[in-house]
């Protein structure tokens, strides 16, 4: 964002009056070919006048603002004539459809806009160069912002490790590998995101290029890579050690009820099998392992 910007956004975000901003990119029939977006900002005046549909938009029901990634230039394509708008949920354009998922929570949402508004001045860099301010930031989730998730991921490798411990499956020959070999792989993990912030940092202006291709994008790719297949595979191992307990659900029954006619909806889950199941879409989400090592390879 520019000065002015900055100014207005960034003190209610530190002092959490601004809670969430969602990130509005993927749509229902572009998938991960994201230049083939389909949301429109026309530009009337001092506004720009939106319409289109996102889905699988993170926290949105919670958000009071999302980023909105829309075709302002009539005509153009691919990389070309994308904006990056900043844009108030709480306004009449704007409708927020739960997607219930596989835990039975609904952390993302279908998001529609029908000539929803934002002021001219909450476009975020040039307009129509929007993409590369997209990419910035899905970069910077994909790499270095899993240093903070990454205190989560040992927060749950402990606490499995304790439940290992407790309910003897550690003495396994290998569960114990598997948890060892977890342990290092998480190591590593933190290794590489802080060799990149290192690198980012002593960086700052200086592009990392090889044959004329910016590198440095490949570095977020390989973070995402690593930290996705590794916790799939730890919701994969939580499974194996809490055992055949893992298949049955705690509250299978509801108000004495038998199990068969147990509304599903309210079935609730242990945070073993909600990590189990939650992880399957680690792979996908921000990018699928397939884009990632598009990217990788590129680079």
């Amino acid at each position: 964002g520019n000065q002015e910007q900055k100014n207005k956004y960034l003190p209610g975000i530190a002092a959490g009056k601004i809670r969430y901003q969602a990130f509005g990119v993927t749509e229902p029939t572009t998938g991960s070919d994201t230049l083939k977006l389909k949301t429109r900002a026309e530009k009337k005046g001092d506004r720009y006048i939106i319409n289109g549909q996102k889905i699988w938009t993170s926290l949105a029901h919670h958000s009071q603002w999302i980023f909105v990634l829309a075709r302002s230039e009539p005509g153009s394509g691919r990389h070309a004539g994308l904006s990056f708008l900043l844009v108030p949920l709480d306004q009449p354009g704007i409708t927020i459809r739960p997607i219930q998922q596989l835990t039975g929570t609904s952390e993302f949402n279908e998001v529609f806009f029908d000539d929803a508004v934002a002021d001219a001045d909450q476009i975020v860099g040039e307009p129509g160069q929007g993409w590369a301010v997209a990419m910035g930031l899905l970069q910077f989730e994909r790499g270095v912002s899993t240093l903070g998730q990454q205190v989560g991921f040992a927060r749950e490798l402990d606490h499995l490790i304790a439940v290992a411990t407790t309910n003897g499956s550690i003495d396994k020959p290998a569960i114990a590998t598997a948890l060892k070999r977890a342990r290092i792989e998480l190591t590593v993990m933190r290794a590489h995101a802080g060799r990149t912030l290192g690198a980012t940092l002593d960086g700052i202006g200086v592009v990392r290029t090889t044959h004329g291709f910016d590198t440095s994008a490949g570095d977020a790719s390989v973070a995402k890579l690593l930290w996705a297949n590794w916790h799939r595979r730890l919701g994969e191992l939580a499974m194996q050690v809490v055992g055949a307990q893992s298949l049955v659900g705690p509250s299978a029954t509801s108000e004495g009820r038998p199990n068969d006619v147990a509304d599903p909806e309210h079935v609730e889950l242990d945070e073993w099998q909600r990590l189990f199941l939650f992880t399957r879409a680690d792979t996908l989400y921000g990018g699928s392992n397939e884009v990632q090592r598009n990217i990788i390879a590129e680079r």
